[in-house]
């Protein structure tokens, strides 16, 4: 298959994806909803720090599209902490798509002003190209992935609207640089906000709550506001 021919089916997939974003981003704007897609590599902790997250919110209403390529253990996990979660598994693929999200929405039954997570499948390279109507993507990035991690998937760091440096409370055991960690999500993304923090130890967990509730309380039920 030519270059030429390769280039038109991934705009004509990537056209297609948008079009389903579009539409899941309307639904989601008309309650209120603020919704943030969790990317990262595999292992990163990002089940752990989502478990953590919603014990942490309480009873703020929410629900989780859980994003895996087989099983559903991850979201037995999020279903054990009281939320509603739906699963997707993706086969082969390596992404969760617009249509794939707006499927899944169909069975949360959000009431309106709640908070969505998007736990995507672990991979740094494919989720990064695909809208999911989301309103940013997250991106958490172990402390014991290298430093270098932000330049070797600059795409994926670059659509991020936040950088959760997670795991630091294993930083001292691990010769790692946070600083440096900083200064190369910078490099590829200047604009990127960063949170130092561990779910484990808590460290940093009020920064990242802080940072959810404010931006759910950015997003205005339409009704509401007339």
């Amino acid at each position: 298959m030519s270059q030429e021919r390769l280039i038109e089916i991934e705009t004509d997939i990537l056209s297609k994806n948008d079009s389903y974003a579009h539409a899941n981003r309307a639904v989601l704007a008309g309650k209120g909803v603020f919704a943030v897609n969790l990317v990262s590599s595999p292992g990163s902790g990002k089940t752990t720090l989502l478990c953590k997250t919603i014990e942490a919110l309480g009873d703020m209403p929410l629900g989780v599209i859980e994003g895996d390529q087989q099983t559903e253990n991850d979201a037995d996990r999020i279903r054990a902490t009281g939320a509603p979660a739906v699963q997707v598994n993706t086969g082969k693929g390596c992404h969760l798509d617009g249509h794939m999200v707006g499927h899944a929405m169909e069975h949360l039954d959000l009431p309106d002003g709640a908070m969505l997570f998007i736990e995507n499948v672990g991979n740094l390279v494919c989720p990064a190209a695909f809208d999911l109507g989301e309103d940013g993507k997250v991106a958490i990035l172990s402390v014991t992935e290298g430093e270098d991690k932000p330049l070797k998937y600059p795409d994926m760091f670059t659509a991020a609207r936040l950088a959760i440096l997670n795991k630091i409370d294993l930083a001292p055991h691990c010769d790692v640089d946070l600083d440096l960690y900083e200064t190369n999500l910078r490099r590829v993304n200047p604009g990127i906000e960063i949170i130092r923090l561990s779910a484990r130890t808590g460290e940093g967990m009020a920064d990242w709550l802080a940072w959810l509730r404010a931006h759910l309380a950015d997003k205005v039920v339409p009704e509401a506001a007339q």
